[in-house]
């Protein structure tokens, strides 16, 4: 998985930018329905409205973006117009948080190996002493 992750956000707001957290939530609240690019991009800018303004370009990029790292899923149906994506949660909100999490560790490991167990062992003994 790859993104930027901003320590001094709050939330799915370290590694989403406002909209893209948007249509995530959108797409989880379907709970397995789907949607289109259209009505993902429609429930953003709702969501938006008098804050900016959303293309629906950059919402497909998102979603194939989400795709590409396993988050979401798809399945191309035709209809009228022609063939359009409908996209699915292949990961809930905490199988993503975990998935964040995971890229974070392995990360802060490949890198700084020793630093990042004996952050994590400090943690660990602090959390357990109350602290």
């Amino acid at each position: 998985m790859t993104f930027t992750f901003d320590i001094g956000k709050e939330g799915l707001g370290k590694v989403l930018r406002d909209y893209e957290e948007e249509a995530l939530r959108y797409v989880w609240g379907l709970e397995g329905q789907g949607a289109g690019s259209r009505e993902v991009w429609e429930h953003v800018n709702g969501a938006l409205k008098g804050v900016r303004t959303i293309s629906r370009a950059s919402i497909i990029s998102f979603l194939n973006d989400m795709t590409r790292q396993g988050v979401l899923e798809y399945e191309e149906v035709t209809g009228k117009g022609g063939r359009r994506r409908i996209y699915r949660a292949r990961l809930d909100e905490r199988g993503f948080r975990k998935a964040i999490a995971r890229a974070v560790m392995d990360s802060l490991l490949k890198d700084f190996l020793e630093e990042t167990m004996e952050t994590i062992l400090e943690t660990w003994a602090r959390e357990r002493r109350g602290d």
